[in-house]
């Protein structure tokens, strides 16, 4: 059984565009993951990151950037089995008994607390002061932008 499988959607109002260097940018990984070292392994643009992983848990995680309203739904997927303390790139495999279920429960639960603060922290960073229901922060080249349309 794998120690982690999450998914998690999360509304970000900004588009893609903003969102997708910040989702590529290795200094965000550490930062989201600090205990995972992580390879690309497909780079989707506009639409997000795929990679594989190794250290505290191998396997994969991927954030697909979804075009939405005003803004990106942020989708993250992420499956991974807990790894031997000597060995960062081989999976333990739990036991399928209930001690098994309860410290897979407690990855799978520890991993979604970490991402839903990372995500809000992000939210919270590229949203600003924004309230819900108002129009999504301009961007810096979106006035410009719309001179040059009128």
């Amino acid at each position: 059984m794998a120690g982690v499988e999450l998914v998690d959607e999360t509304f970000i109002a900004a588009p893609p565009q903003v969102l997708a260097p910040v989702v590529a940018d290795p200094a965000r990984w550490r930062q989201w993951w600090p205990d995972l070292d992580l390879t690309v392994f497909m780079d989707r643009g506009l639409a997000g990151q795929r990679w594989s992983m190794v250290g505290a848990l191998v396997g994969s995680c991927e954030i697909w950037l979804e075009p939405a309203l005003d803004g990106t739904t942020v989708h993250y997927y992420l499956r991974g089995a807990p790894t031997a303390e000597s060995d960062p790139t081989a999976a333990v495999e739990l036991p399928d008994t209930p001690a098994g279920w309860r410290r897979a429960d407690r990855f799978r639960r520890e991993r979604a607390l970490a991402w839903k603060r990372h995500i809000w922290a992000l939210k919270d960073e590229l949203e600003g002061a924004r309230r819900p229901g108002d129009p999504a922060t301009p961007q810096p080249d979106a006035p410009a932008a719309a001179a040059t349309a009128q």
